[in-house]
């Protein structure tokens, strides 16, 4: 049997998928996603993974693909949690799973994989979704689906994905559920929060998810103040010139959902000031892996033929700021899952013919296609909140793409009672950030870590999330 699966590009491949009921909704064959043996993947201490395709619409022949991990210990008694990655375009997997905060991480050159004795999974059940189609090993049978990607469309289908997932793993149907990431996840997140909320409310129609709050890192939150607080931070953090500074914040109105020809231009070059360190963790050393730049997935680095003829002004300046990371890791986690015996243990064997099609962590051609349509999701917080739900936001104050600055921007726009002060959190005897409460939401900063809060700061990592799923206040005194 063959199928036309669409996976990295816009184009389809006619390939032949020797499992094809791997992905088939069934309550008792969630054991036949069980992963036994990764290759590489240390003997010890043992972990409990499943992976595989979940239909998210059979019409179109739509499946995302997940990689989920059971709690290091009493999982029946753990929460659930979702983590979800942005770009849009970039992979849970080779991302949060395989870099920040899974059990497993990959090594250097794709060799193997390493126990990572940070994993969030000591806190809580770990899902992991290649979202949306086209990412990773997602995909669909109708190519048209990649032209018309935007922020409900992935709603939707990840909606559709825990209902489904939650009927073959039934025994995490009680459990609180947690949605969780970072990036271009402060839209997926909040907007998938919403979904679940409303339709809980018609429990005769729809499946009840038991959501209790979410959880997102350096998140896109809306333009008009993720770009000031941009272009602020790179300011104060002696990126730019003071000219370069006084002439973008002179022809540039953020507010506005495309920006003037003068905005771009003067934006340009910020975004050439920033090319020779890494954007996402600006006092991180670059990655000199085969002389690869820092930003091998941000378009700072392409040459402007390589822009695709119609792209609007709007996408360029989110094809410049790739919502991805290090190159080096990309390249680790690229090299293992491109492996064939990889792909067959993960129940992931999709290349069943003579094809070029690669598995990638992120795919630029969703990212070149992405219909952007949503401004600012800060009128979705304001309705969480109000409903109950448990919202917390963290910034690594080191990220030059969602700075702390811009974030603080966008809580107080919320305008929150204030219900507990700025004040320092402490970990392992030093500063480990800076905490705010207000009614309905906390805000964290992490010291010195990056976009990728998780691993550039493992274990403050472990103890922030902890604190969110426990209710635990984050130390207070060394």
């Amino acid at each position: 049997m063959s199928i036309i699966l669409c996976l990295l590009s816009l184009c389809s491949y006619p390939l032949a998928i020797p499992f094809i009921k791997a992905y088939e909704i069934n309550v008792e064959s969630h054991e036949l996603d069980r992963v036994t043996n990764l290759p590489g993947q240390p003997s010890t201490p043992s972990v409990s993974q499943f992976s595989g395709y979940i239909t998210v619409n059979k019409d179109h022949g739509r499946a995302l693909f997940y990689w989920f991990f059971e709690a290091q210990s009493e999982p029946s008694k753990k929460p659930l949690l979702l983590w979800l990655n942005g770009g849009p375009g970039c992979s849970s997997i080779g991302y949060g799973a395989v870099v920040e905060i899974g059990p497993l991480t990959v090594n250097k050159n794709g060799e193997g994989l390493e126990f990572n004795p940070y994993s969030w999974n000591k806190e809580a059940n770990l899902l992991f979704v290649e979202s949306p189609v086209g990412v990773g090993f997602s995909y669909t049978n109708t190519s048209s689906d990649l032209s018309i990607l935007e922020d409900s469309f992935v709603a939707e289908d990840a909606y559709n994905f825990l209902v489904n997932w939650l009927q073959k793993f039934p025994e995490f149907k009680s459990q609180d559920f947690f949605i969780s990431g970072e990036s271009y996840a402060g839209h997926y997140i909040p907007q998938l929060a919403e979904l679940i909320f409303d339709r809980n409310k018609d429990k005769n129609k729809y499946s009840f998810i038991n959501l209790k709050g979410f959880i997102v890192g350096n998140p896109e939150t809306e333009n008009y103040y993720d770009y000031k607080g941009l272009l602020e931070y790179a300011w104060s953090h002696a990126v730019i010139s003071d000219q370069e500074y006084d002439k973008a914040k002179n022809v540039c109105d953020f507010k506005q959902f495309y920006w003037s020809e003068e905005c771009n231009e003067a934006m340009n070059v910020v975004f050439r000031d920033y090319k020779e360190i890494d954007i996402y963790n600006i006092y991180a050393p670059t990655c000199r892996l085969n002389n690869t730049p820092s930003m091998a997935h941000d378009s700072n680095n392409r040459g402007s033929e390589s822009v695709p003829e119609g792209v609007s002004d709007f996408r360029l300046r989110r094809m410049r700021l790739f919502g991805g990371y290090d190159p080096c890791y990309s390249t680790y986690a690229e090299e293992y899952f491109n492996r064939i015996d990889v792909q067959s243990s993960f129940h992931a064997n999709f290349k069943g013919g003579n094809t070029s099609v690669a598995w990638k962590t992120c795919n630029d051609s969703i990212l070149n296609t992405y219909n952007f349509t949503v401004f600012s999701v800060l009128p979705i917080y304001t309705k969480l909140i109000k409903g109950g739900l448990k919202v917390w936001i963290y910034s690594g104050d080191a990220d030059g793409r969602i700075p702390v600055i811009g974030t603080r921007y966008c809580i107080e726009a919320l305008g929150l009672p204030l219900k507990s002060s700025w004040r320092t959190w402490y970990h392992d005897n030093q500063v480990g950030g800076r905490v705010v409460e207000y009614e309905g939401l906390t805000y964290v900063t992490v010291r010195g870590a990056g976009h990728l809060v998780p691993l550039n700061k493992r274990s403050e990592a472990l103890s922030l999330i902890h604190s969110f799923l426990t209710g635990q206040s984050l130390p207070a005194h060394p």
